[in-house]
């Protein structure tokens, strides 16, 4: 079996153009593993890469979902797995490339979900809170009994918080006190641009007046204008809800390109924490495009 490719790390590290070099010269195609990538409509805000930047590489779980509906882990999961299997049945490299952690994980790791029989009726009854009172609820509730498991799931993976609940109900035990962990999936290697902070912080703040100016407040009128409700999931990401906030409150650009910066710094600062623990996972030195790819290229095929 081929080794899968991983091109993680913070928002803002390159991270797109690295995976289609890498990808360009290894006959691969790209896996996007991005929480937001996967909404119809949602372009600017994104940082979504156009045609003209994918250069002919074929990606993957990118404009698959309703910006009016909800997106899971779980359906992550379900859609990705098989896109990677197809990849890789037809001889070519799955180039991974996000920043959303969880969704990454969820192809290269095979859950376990516990030893412990499941019951349809507590089952349905957390499913039933997810529904009513919404996920973050239901995360709440685990993370009062299971801490450390709560840490390790995201709200929106309903199914694995569930199981989660559902082990703590029965048996009174957490589910993070079980040695079951995780499972590779496939042999892969990963690898990370690590920016000094202070230039991370500088592209950050270039990417979001690019996204300002390029008319990331139109798309949000727009998707809103669309019928897509201002409390949607795909509305959450970062810029869709400060670009909300600012059209309710009357706040000038500068002051919401301010807030999105700051709120975008911070989210790299968790996704630098969690890519940390990313088994096998190497930081290269910022070069230039080529040079980048050309170590990975030279790492991955030895």
């Amino acid at each position: 079996m081929k080794k899968l490719l991983v091109i993680c790390g913070p928002t803002a590290s390159g991270k797109s153009a690295l995976a289609v070099e890498c990808a360009r010269r290894l006959g691969g195609e790209v896996v996007s593993c991005d929480a937001f990538l996967v909404y119809r409509g949602l372009n600017i805000g994104t940082a979504k890469p156009t045609q003209e930047e994918r250069r002919g590489v074929v990606h993957h779980m990118i404009d698959i979902a309703d910006p009016r509906e909800r997106f899971s882990v779980s359906d992550f999961e379900r859609l990705a797995v098989p896109a990677v299997e197809s990849i890789l049945e037809r001889g070519k490299t799955p180039v991974l490339c996000g920043g959303t952690g969880f969704y990454m994980n969820a192809i290269l790791f095979k859950s376990s979900f516990g030893h412990t029989p499941a019951s349809e009726s507590v089952r349905k009854k957390y499913e039933a809170i997810a529904r009513e009172e919404g996920r973050e609820a239901l995360h709440r509730r685990l993370a009062a009994v299971d801490p450390e498991s709560a840490a390790k799931l995201h709200a929106n993976d309903v199914k694995r918080v569930v199981r989660a609940l559902e082990i703590f109900e029965l048996t009174g035990e957490k589910k993070s006190a079980q040695r079951d962990g995780t499972q590779p999936r496939y042999p892969y290697s990963a690898f990370a641009v690590n920016f000094p902070r202070e230039e991370l912080y500088a592209r950050i703040g270039e990417r979001t007046r690019a996204m300002v100016e390029g008319g990331l407040v139109e798309e949000v009128r727009s998707l809103l204008e669309s019928g897509v409700p201002e409390d949607a999931q795909s509305m959450q990401g970062i810029g869709y809800k400060e670009v909300i906030e600012s059209l309710k409150n009357g706040d000038n650009l500068s002051i919401m390109s301010d807030i999105i910066e700051k709120n975008t710094r911070n989210y790299a600062k968790r996704q630098i924490t969690f890519f940390k623990k990313m088994p096998n996972l190497r930081y290269l030195a910022p070069k230039s495009l080529e040079e980048n790819a050309k170590e990975i290229i030279e790492i991955y095929e030895n």
